[in-house]
């Protein structure tokens, strides 16, 4: 019984990165006139194919199998609600905050799903979901640090006053 709430928490974050890696893919497509930002997304991209995968050998650890994932539902409304608004929009800033957003709450769902592997003693499991959350933290951080000339970016474009940028 110690590891229920950490096994449904694996779950539901399994199931908010892959929406994510689907989005991020979707959202990578567009942002060519933006290249620095589509090559972090790209490498984010990477890293959630991989936290996908840590998610699945972490499950695997407590007993679950694949089978179970198909039923394991959506994931929680907000992250759909920030990820469905990041890819939808064409505005790269609204996208970006959406993406800020995103990030912090799937730090906040790493956090919780540590502190439960450290409950359930599964050092194994809060090691591994340790580095995924090192990993949200970079890409929170790099967002944050790129925002302003992103912003900046996006208005003059708007206005036609750079045509050749690489943010």
């Amino acid at each position: 019984m110690e590891s229920k709430h950490l096994l449904d928490w694996l779950r539901d974050a399994h199931a908010m990165e892959v929406e994510a890696e689907q989005m991020l893919g979707a959202r990578i497509q567009r942002l060519e006139r933006y290249p620095i930002l589509q090559k972090r997304l790209e490498e984010h991209l990477d890293e959630t194919k991989g936290q996908i995968k840590k998610l699945e050998h972490c499950m695997g650890l407590l007993g679950s199998d694949d089978s179970t994932l198909e039923d394991a539902g959506a994931p929680p409304a907000v992250s759909s609600h920030i990820l469905s608004a990041t890819m939808k929009n064409e505005d790269v800033v609204k996208c970006s905050i959406a993406a800020y957003a995103f990030e912090h709450f799937e730090i906040a769902s790493y956090k919780a799903i540590v502190k439960a592997a450290d409950h359930a003693k599964e050092a194994e499991i809060s090691q591994i979901c340790r580095e995924s959350l090192e990993e949200e933290v970079a890409m929170a951080k790099w967002l944050k640090e790129h925002f302003d000339e992103t912003t900046r970016v996006f208005l003059e474009r708007s206005q036609g006053d750079v045509p050749n940028s690489t943010e």
